[in-house]
């Protein structure tokens, strides 16, 4: 196990070892929390054999996301009882449709801003983040980002994302102060391995739109006559907790708009080991400047698919259009 994973696990017993002796002398009955006193003090010790993260079963590693959930795991996936299996099965049943009803409404329009997105994990839940966020001042917040790892840890972190943004904004912080903001509170709250890939945009009328790239996939800027790549104006949210970002500031006349979208589109392979990429996306893009959100939203998927003829996705996907409407 990494050193500072098993670090920070460490912490969290000792602080849960605190925790339950303060709260035996309280409690009437004590045998339960003698029982999980027990279980800290037995993966604490394994931690000084070297044991600790190992399945009691067949002694490999145990799954690194389930572990930063559960500290006191003893088995791996493999090794599940029936009754273990059905909690997790029921566990994951309830985390997909708590992170679908933080989803936004999927076809969304806000003045003159119309926008459509596709959200899809590749399990039960997701780690990619997407949000839409009416301010008070009239404009118009969109959100696009990729949190590290995959499965329940990914998706909790993808909440507690959402729950950031959602609490800064309704706060009402200048929007180059958005992400530094952000990015602290993440960094701050989260362990050290963890990070996420971000774009945030926000539209005002009058087709303005501030925009800040935290390490994500380069976002398409759809004009009539072209489109391009929007390179990052900063480092992914986690890493650093002092990390400046950059706002670029863009005009967009009717009809024009933005694409965006996580790995699980551009890093996709069919059975041949081919990735998709970026350049075929931007071939897809160029040829359907002029398409409404929906459109070139489902464009993207139909293109994805046919690349793919039938090999299974490999990650999470989501793309969201964000366009100035035509009228």
């Amino acid at each position: 196990m990494e050193a500072g994973m098993e670090a920070y696990l460490r912490a969290q017993l000792l602080d849960r070892r605190q925790r339950l002796q303060s709260a035996v002398p309280l409690t009437p009955d004590t045998a339960p929390l003698v029982r999980l006193l027990t279980e800290v003090d037995s993966a604490l010790e394994s931690m000084d054999r070297g044991t600790y993260g190992l399945c009691d079963v067949c002694h490999d590693p145990i799954e690194k996301d389930r572990l930063l959930r559960d500290p006191l795991l003893r088995n791996c996936l493999d090794h599940l009882t029936p009754a273990e299996r059905r909690a997790l099965e029921q566990d994951l049943e309830l985390a997909g449709k708590i992170q679908g009803e933080l989803l936004p409404k999927q076809d969304f329009r806000s003045g003159d801003w119309e926008i459509y997105y596709h959200y899809e994990a590749l399990g039960s839940v997701s780690g990619d983040y997407c949000d839409l966020i009416p301010a008070n001042d009239g404009c118009l917040y969109f959100l696009l980002g990729d949190v590290s790892g995959k499965g329940v840890a990914a998706s909790i972190l993808m909440s507690h994302l959402h729950a950031i943004f959602r609490s800064l904004m309704s706060v009402g912080l200048p929007f180059d102060q958005l992400m530094e903001r952000a990015n602290r509170v993440f960094c701050d709250s989260t362990a050290s391995s963890s990070f996420a890939t971000l774009v945030c945009g926000k539209a005002h009328s009058a087709g303005v739109v501030e925009i800040c790239n935290a390490g994500h996939c380069p976002p398409f800027l759809i004009r009539r006559e072209s489109s391009r790549g929007l390179e990052a104006t900063g480092l992914p949210l986690g890493l650093f907790c002092s990390s400046p970002y950059g706002v670029q500031r863009l005009q967009f006349e009717r009809g024009e708009g933005l694409l965006l979208y996580t790995d699980g589109l551009t890093e996709a392979r069919n059975q041949s080991g081919e990735e998709y990429g970026s350049p075929r996306l931007e071939g897809i893009i160029s040829r359907r400047r002029e398409t409404p959100p929906q459109m070139l939203v489902e464009a993207c998927l139909g293109d994805l698919n046919h690349f793919l003829s039938g090999e299974r996705k490999t990650d999470d996907l989501a793309i969201m259009a964000v366009r100035r409407a035509s009228q």
